[in-house]
């Protein structure tokens, strides 16, 4: 049935698949303990090996200074921690594959996700020390001064303990972030102060706040969207970006995606299957408040308010689906969005200077970027041609002609779900994935804004797959300091070496319950 241009599964329509057997519910035991090793492993790691703070207490401690002394040792444990978890993750899909039998169940998928995170709760940040420019920016805040127009080496001083930690090129930059995250940030300063292990943790419990979101929406969504729940949780709660870049890394992509989630599950809520039908009172106050919520999810970061657009299409398509809806459509959520907005910038005292702050992050020029990436190769080619040396304004121009590229596609995506081609949840995964992909910057934790969209509504073994062997691999690939090596690359590879090894031993040792999860699944898809 259809209803807002999407696919919608009836409540009911789903089908239960079976509780997994006997043999199989031993084999997710193993496949708990597994991951739940590996978490852990990562939790020790990352004591000599995570983005500790520059006066780290660690040193001058009994037993656990020794692990900051071994930093290759330490890397190469939290490594094998990471394919440790990878692996597990990786045998887990095997029991929350859409179409299978037999499926692991919600309560059973709870307990392994949280097995595996409770270690790393209490780690230290690894894979990226942006955490630290987050407390910065929030003690700007709580100290009254203009986040988006200072610095933190500006506001605070160069000597100040929490811009010691603030990487290099962010040091005279102000803040990318929307005003609801600086606010939430400025509260936890109010309470930790100069304290730098205490402001992590509770950077963390925000992002553990947005993942509850994601834990509660995404298998709402799905069901909504026909995917097994437990399919869209594996692919996304469980997936190792989440864990690693979202938990462990203490980025505010946690709490944006959980709000923009939250907020497209209660906009459909009370949404019909059967469009044409008058719209409720009842109807549009739960559009009002997915609206919100979806408004603050781009509060904190703005790329959730793509998802506003795809909202419309929804709610024009519920209308009657003629252009004259998708008008009304846009007016009903541009007056809420426009009212939530500025009533956020008002409340919190922060203004609308983050508006001229967005393109930040654009002053790093990484590789890591396609646009930037093909700007380096142009200025490379005009010095062997001899044209002189003009990689700045050929990064100018690439990241110009992508970003336009991405607007464009993100247009079509809206049309083609408008009319009806696509699911509107889908094409919000795609356009998130093209903007951010195309855009001046990408992180590896970027892949969460299509990916967590997409697991709620993608039942191709194709996409799947990609998705699965993408997070994988973007799940190893990152140094756990979240540092670059100069002068010593040579850590690298001899900790990825040991770890290599380090996890085949564990795969020696216990092969006899690893190797049934390796072989292929001898139960098919149902039919």
């Amino acid at each position: 049935m259809t209803a807002g241009g999407l696919v919608m599964a009836d409540r009911d329509g789903l089908g239960e698949a079976a509780p997994l057997d006997t043999r199989e519910r031993r084999q997710l035991d193993i496949i708990r303990r597994w991951g739940t090793v590996g978490a852990l492993l990562m939790f020790v790691g990352s004591l000599g090996a995570g983005a500790a703070p520059v006066f780290s207490p660690l040193p001058g401690t009994p037993v656990l200074g020794l692990f900051p002394r071994m930093s290759t040792a330490s890397m190469a444990v939290v490594w094998t921690g990471v394919f440790l978890v990878v692996s597990a993750w990786l045998w887990l899909g095997r029991f929350a594959r859409p179409g299978r039998p037999r499926l692991v169940s919600r309560s059973q998928l709870d307990r392994t996700l949280l097995m595996w995170i409770t270690p790393l709760v209490f780690v230290l940040p690894m894979f990226s020390r942006d955490v630290y420019s987050y407390l910065a920016q929030s003690q700007i805040a709580a100290n009254g001064q203009d986040p988006y127009e200072l610095g933190p080496q500006s506001a605070l001083g160069v000597d100040h303990p929490l811009t010691w930690n603030v990487p290099n090129i962010w040091r005279e930059t102000p803040a990318p972030y929307g005003p609801l995250f600086l606010a939430m940030g400025r509260v936890i300063s109010m309470v930790t102060g100069d304290s730098v292990l205490p402001g992590i943790f509770l950077h963390r419990l925000l992002v553990l706040v947005g993942l509850a979101m994601i834990v509660w929406a995404l298998p709402r969504l799905a069901r909504r969207f026909g995917v097994p729940p437990v399919s869209a949780l594996w692919l996304g709660a469980a997936n190792p970006l989440v864990l690693f870049h979202l938990v462990v890394g203490v980025h505010n992509e946690g709490l944006a995606i959980g709000l923009m989630l939250v907020g497209l599950e209660l906009a459909l809520r009370k949404m019909p299957v059967v469009p044409g039908s008058p719209m409720t009172r009842e109807e549009l106050l739960w559009i009002a408040l997915g609206a919100t919520m979806i408004t603050f999810g781009a509060a904190v970061k703005i790329p959730a308010a793509l998802a506003l657009g795809f909202l419309g299409v929804m709610i024009a398509r519920r209308m009657g689906g003629s252009f004259l809806d998708l008008v009304k459509a846009a007016l009903l959520l541009g007056v809420v969005s426009g009212v939530v907005m500025v009533g956020t910038c008002l409340g919190t005292g922060l203004g609308f200077g983050w508006i001229s702050t967005l393109n930040v992050a654009g002053t790093v020029k990484s590789w890591m970027s396609p646009p930037t990436a093909m700007g380096f190769m142009g200025g490379g080619l005009g010095l062997l041609l001899g044209l002189g040396n003009h990689t700045d304004s050929m990064i100018a121009l690439m990241r110009l002609v992508t970003q336009a590229v991405s607007v464009v596609i993100a247009g079509l995506l809206l049309w083609k779900a408008f009319k009806g081609r696509i699911k509107a949840v889908n094409g919000l995964g795609a356009g998130l994935g093209a903007v951010l992909v195309l855009g001046p910057v990408l992180q590896p934790w970027y892949v969460l804004w299509a990916a967590l969209p997409l697991a709620t509504a993608v039942l191709a073994k194709r996409f799947r797959m990609f998705a699965m062997v993408t997070s994988a691999v973007v799940a190893v690939v990152l140094p756990p300091t979240g540092a670059a090596f100069d002068g010593r690359a040579y850590i690298v590879p001899q900790a990825v070496a040991a770890s290599v090894l380090a996890f085949l031993l564990c795969v020696f040792v216990a092969r006899k319950q690893v190797m049934p999860l390796i072989r292929r699944d001898p139960v098919p898809d149902a039919a």
